[in-house]
């Protein structure tokens, strides 16, 4: 019998119960850390961007080609880790993609040019890219087995983790160098890992899909996985759809408020702000939205809420009223990304995690240069209606995928 099914028994059960909610409640914990720290981590390092331009003597055109490594690296470690998760466990891998995270997060700032400055940030990039796979693979396992909704929260860490360094880098960033702040990075990174990552390591992880019986003819097997395959790339579509719009705004946000509505520059470094805060407090109360609502309305509803606001933040004749917009939007995503993760891992276990991961993260690269060149063709609010577009059509493609059942018994 497979783990999970032994978990979820025991839960039921008197004091095999309590032992394994205690546990449950664990591991959650030391995930949730492990999310938090990601956010950390690379938040640090990309608040110290400008110091490591300085230092390597990097152009504007150096630069983007050296941080192309991130999206490299990252892009291909996806495709790979949940072959990885499947071989090593889930958990295995997490641990270890945490501890090179770590050690690779100090790495740029010991560079002094720009082709060096790119090779080490495809390390980091691979880093990133694979523990993004890892933890997301082992949360869609909790939530399988405490039977709630759980997902937004770990990604509301890692949001929480994300702020946290980011703030912390700008307060540190005019008394250290790059190379001291990230240095402690480093150490704090080694330090939770070895403080967390005994909780995963003693606590294997649930079978892999392989180890379940095939269907028993032919095709059966044929359509079995077929049907699987197409539905993951329904979700992977929709956590595209999405973090598109969260690179948009992240790169685009501030410009559009300066430039198009002439807001003060303090004002307008304001606009991804709101949006980052009301993702992050729509992720904190996403389990209880998903355990009132389901996830398919959860996902129409964000969708939707997501669209109204884009179109609200990107034509809106004035600052304050854009602004609104952009927290309704931040509401709206921030949960759909999480459950499209969540949905593709239950149906295809770490694959599924690898391929709605990697087009997720697909969305973001994507989104940045292609309202970049619709604001040339025509104008800068008319390239950020594609992020109501696009979420209007995660909305769509959420309901249409509302039959779409997990296959995995694990």
């Amino acid at each position: 019998m497979p783990l999970l099914n032994k978990v979820r028994t025991a839960v039921s059960g008197d004091s095999g119960g309590d032992t394994a909610t205690r546990s449950l409640s664990r591991l959650r914990s030391a995930l949730t850390l492990f999310f938090a720290l990601d956010g950390f981590l690379f938040a640090g390092w990309v608040v110290r961007i400008p110091a490591v331009k300085e230092q390597t003597g990097a152009s504007a055109g150096d630069l983007g080609l050296a941080l192309l490594g991130v999206s490299a690296g990252a892009v291909v470690t996806m495709t790979l880790t949940g072959r990885l998760c499947r071989r090593y466990g889930s958990h295995a891998v997490t641990v270890a993609t945490a501890a090179l995270l770590s050690l690779s997060v100090v790495l740029p700032a010991l560079t002094r040019s720009p082709l060096a400055l790119g090779l080490v940030l495809l390390v980091f990039g691979a880093a990133y890219g694979g523990i993004n796979v890892a933890m997301n693979s082992a949360a869609v396992d909790v939530v399988t087995a405490l039977r709630r909704p759980v997902m937004p929260s770990f990604h509301a860490a890692f949001s929480l983790g994300g702020m946290l360094g980011a703030g912390l880098g700008g307060l540190l960033a005019g008394s250290l160098s790059p190379t001291v702040h990230l240095l402690g990075l480093t150490v704090v990174g080694l330090a939770l890992t070895a403080a967390a990552g005994p909780v995963l390591l003693r606590r294997p992880s649930p079978a892999p899909p392989e180890a379940l019986p095939a269907p028993s003819t032919a095709s059966g097997t044929r359509s079995g996985a077929q049907a699987p395959r197409r539905t993951v790339l329904v979700f992977g579509l929709i956590a595209l759809c999405t973090a598109y719009g969260e690179g948009a705004l992240a790169d685009w946000g501030a410009l559009h408020l300066t430039q198009d509505l002439h807001a003060h520059p303090g004002v307008a470094a304001a606009g991804y702000s709101v949006f980052a805060l009301t993702m992050t407090a729509g992720r904190l109360s996403g389990t209880a939205l998903l355990e009132r609502l389901g996830q398919t309305r959860t996902l129409v509803a964000g969708g939707a809420t997501a669209a109204a606001g884009m179109l609200l933040g990107a034509l809106a004749p004035t600052v304050w009223a854009a602004l609104l917009g952009f927290a309704v939007t931040g509401l709206g995503l921030a949960n759909i990304f999480p459950v499209a993760v969540a949905r593709a891992g239950a149906i295809a276990g770490p694959g599924g995690v690898a391929t709605a991961s990697t087009l997720g993260y697909g969305g973001m690269l994507l989104g940045p240069p292609s309202i970049g060149f619709l604001a040339d063709w025509f104008s800068l609010p008319a390239a950020l209606t594609t992020v109501a577009v696009l979420a209007a059509g995660a909305a769509v493609m959420g309901y249409r995928a509302r039959d779409a059942r997990a296959v995995r018994t694990v």
